[in-house]
């Protein structure tokens, strides 16, 4: 894949503060999934209540991707992404001193989809900076920001397992300092973008859905995004009560499976820019099909592993091709567009782990569970094939853009 390629072609420290910040944040958002299942023993939840539990950071997530995109619209992604990185330490101080019991878990939840805006930021920062046939990479790379899931995987249950899960939240803060600082001194406002304005939909959310292609690629990432985030933090409560593993073995697992999808991604938008978006969506989402069915005959570990594997490298190519879609199609609303699809893969990552933790706990199997996520992605993958306008540009010629 030549990253090189991008040298030169637009402004590498703002690539790599859109990167750190996707990182950090996406570690703290799902920070309630990797702990899941110690706070779920710690408390005595049922697989309902932990299900619910790991899936409301998704939810809110989406909430603050439809408030904080316009703002980078409107204000700028490093203005933006400053006052989102501040805010994140506000559950986590609550989560180190306070939470205590499952309704307080919620509301730190509600307050972790703050970190899980950074969407919003990373991607347009990112892709403003660069040409249209570079975007799809450009994007990829700061969208792999969320390999924080592999960092919370592996390093919270063990955090927790020595200075317990309230500490763990507090330690958490200081990489979100250090990112805030590293955030100010690289990050800088892309140039404006030029479209004709009689080309492009209104703003706002209502505008934008007004374009049936955006209500498309919203379903299209709740299929990727919302199943990576959402398998990513479900993985440790599905590892520990699948098969009885240790909360840092499940942790382990569910980094190497996680793994996949963020480095994965920006191989989807470099994919998606050479052979087009809607041919490696299309091919994505059918093989996501074919591997979650297998994953519900309930396999052993082994083969449970290697295929949650695929399945999660597949939603990182996935997640990539879904994003330079979006680039192509609406240049000039990237920030509100992402803020409407992020918003749409939260709702996903939302669905995915709370409907995971009712079918179990109704039926007790996760059988269920793993077949209507092939049958999800297999209706995802005719659209596509069907939805050819989606990666049709819209006419560029007059500037709409942010204050530097």
């Amino acid at each position: 894949m030549p990253i090189s390629k991008l040298r030169g072609a637009g402004h590498t420290p703002s690539l790599l503060a859109a990167l750190l910040h996707f990182d950090v944040s996406f570690m703290v958002w799902v920070l309630l999934g990797a702990l899941g299942a110690t706070i779920g023993a710690d408390l005595g939840l049922s697989p309902l209540q932990k299900g619910l539990m790991v899936a409301v950071p998704p939810l809110s997530g989406s909430v603050f991707r439809l408030i904080l995109g316009p703002l980078v619209d409107r204000h700028g992604a490093r203005r933006t992404g400053l006052a989102s990185l501040a805010l994140t330490l506000l559950p986590l101080a609550w989560g180190w001193l306070a939470a205590g019991t499952f309704v307080e878990l919620l509301g730190l939840g509600l307050l972790l989809g703050i970190a899980g805006s950074s969407f919003v930021v990373a991607l347009p920062l990112a892709s403003r900076w660069y040409p249209p046939e570079k975007q799809g990479l450009a994007m990829g790379i700061a969208g792999a920001g969320n390999s924080g899931t592999l960092i919370a995987a592996l390093a919270a249950p063990r955090v927790a397992a020595e200075a317990g899960w309230h500490a763990t939240f507090g330690l958490a803060a200081i990489p979100v300092v250090v990112a805030w600082v590293l955030f100010a001194v690289m990050a800088k406002e892309p140039p404006p973008v030029v479209t004709r304005a009689a080309d492009q939909p209104a703003p706002g959310a209502r505008g934008l859905l007004a374009q049936a292609d955006a209500c498309w690629l919203c379903g299209l990432y709740m299929v990727t995004f919302g199943g990576f985030v959402g398998l990513a933090s479900y993985l440790p409560v599905f590892f520990v009560d699948r098969f009885g593993l240790t909360l840092v073995t499940a942790g382990a697992f569910t980094a190497l499976c996680a793994s996949a999808g963020s480095f994965l991604r920006p191989l989807g938008g470099w994919l998606a820019d050479r052979a087009g978006g809607t041919r490696v969506l299309g091919t994505v989402l059918a093989s996501v099909a074919a591997l979650a069915a297998g994953l519900g005959l309930l396999p052993g570990l082994g083969i449970t592993v290697l295929l949650l594997w695929a399945v999660l490298g597949a939603f990182g190519l996935g997640n990539g091709a879904v994003f330079q879609l979006v680039g192509r199609r609406f240049p000039a609303r990237v920030g509100g567009m992402t803020g409407l699809v992020g918003a749409a893969g939260g709702l996903g990552g939302f669905l995915l782990p709370f409907g995971f933790g009712a079918l179990e706990g109704s039926t007790g199997t996760f059988a269920l569970g793993f077949l209507a996520v092939a049958a999800i992605a297999g209706g995802g993958a005719l659209v596509v094939t069907r939805r050819s306008s989606i990666a049709t540009p819209l006419t560029a010629l007059a500037p709409v853009g942010v204050p530097a």
